[in-house]
């Protein structure tokens, strides 16, 4: 399960297939410029650097055995402010959440990743996943994003 780590890692801050990773795109970003709503009823690229960074604390909580449930955060949550600082705060409490994702992952033995997402919820037959299927998913929700930020960072 040492490919889903580096996996995690690159599209994180590294060599993503996709192109930039959500970092190397969020170093970029004109601070000025990610409270904007350029697309009506869409995110902003604040809110959605707050979701991202709200989602990767839940896999981590999850991935320490708590029960699954929507993130402390929220699933959107919103900026409290407007300015270079509170924007430099987010990208760093993004950085912060993967870290210690990465940093948990990494003290997982092989047996834990087959193990069971600890989840309450009424979805259905066949509806529970394991640690690797989570991380998974969780690469594919910063890919799907970083699209996102990457198509409003053109605006």
């Amino acid at each position: 399960m040492v490919d889903l780590i580096t996996e995690l890692e690159k599209s994180f801050d590294g060599d993503a297939w996709h192109g930039n990773n959500v970092m190397a795109q969020l170093k970029s970003a004109d601070a000025g410029k990610v409270f904007a709503r350029h697309i009506p009823n869409a995110h902003t690229i604040a809110e959605l650097v707050l979701h991202l960074t709200a989602w990767t604390e839940e896999v981590t909580e999850r991935i320490e055995g708590r029960n699954a449930k929507e993130p402390v955060r929220g699933d959107w949550p919103a900026p409290t402010a407007h300015s270079d600082q509170e924007w430099q705060l987010m990208v760093n409490d993004f950085k912060k959440a993967n870290d210690k994702l990465i940093a948990t992952l990494k003290n997982l033995n092989l047996t834990d990743w087959s193990r069971a997402v600890k989840d309450d919820r009424e979805f259905g037959e066949n509806e529970s996943i394991n640690y690797a299927q989570l991380i998974n998913g969780l690469i594919q929700h910063h890919a799907y994003h970083s699209g996102q930020i990457a198509l409003l960072m053109k605006f």
